[in-house]
């Protein structure tokens, strides 16, 4: 399968967004847990990842976890005419934008030990309307945060463009309850009960 091109209009994710996860972020319970340490040995390498190589392994297991969410979805409710599945994930970036737009570089530079990590990557998703198959190239902004028992999922964002030449892309959108970021919960989740395999 062709690997799709990353093309993030950043600009375009810190002027819609920014000031958004400022506001959001402050105060957020994920901040503020106190949360067992986890005595799996298991669980405690996920914990211990580096956020690069977590993504790795994330990336490689979300296609399946995301379909999975929507597969239920479907059987709760089958009203929808729409069904998506997640075809693959990929092309992490790792360099953050500022989480305070506006505030000089110093500032902004915070944001790394503000706790919340930054990673942006791709989807590949093919959505049925009917009898008819549309691919949709969809760009992620993850904001995630490490606690004493792993990994959590602080808030999302997505965009929407066509997997064609002609690329159109949508108003970044929070997407923090979406079934992509359903899905990246769950693995994390699995992860810390030492669950996830960490190879190939």
């Amino acid at each position: 399968m062709k690997i799709f091109s990353l093309g993030l209009p950043r600009n375009l994710w810190l002027t819609v967004c920014g000031c958004f996860v400022a506001v959001c972020s402050i105060g957020n319970p994920v901040f503020s847990q106190s949360l067992p340490v986890s005595k799996d040995k298991a669980g405690l390498a996920c914990i211990d990842q580096q956020l690069d190589t977590l993504t790795t392994y994330l990336l490689r297991d979300l296609p399946s976890y995301t379909n999975r969410v929507t597969q239920r979805a479907r059987r709760l409710s089958r009203k929808s005419e729409v069904y998506s599945y997640v075809l693959v994930a990929g092309r992490p970036e790792f360099t953050p934008l500022p989480l305070n737009p506006g505030i000089n570089s110093v500032n902004n530079d915070k944001s790394a030990t503000s706790g919340v990590e930054q990673v942006f990557f791709t989807t590949l998703e093919r959505q049925y309307i009917g009898s008819k198959a549309l691919e949709l190239q969809e760009f992620h902004w993850l904001l995630l945060t490490k606690t004493q028992s792993g990994w959590r999922l602080v808030m999302m964002f997505t965009q929407t463009g066509s997997s064609g030449k002609q690329e159109l892309l949508s108003p970044p959108r929070d997407s923090s309850g979406s079934a992509i970021a359903q899905g990246i919960n769950i693995w994390l989740r699995d992860c810390q009960a030492g669950s996830i395999k960490m190879g190939n």
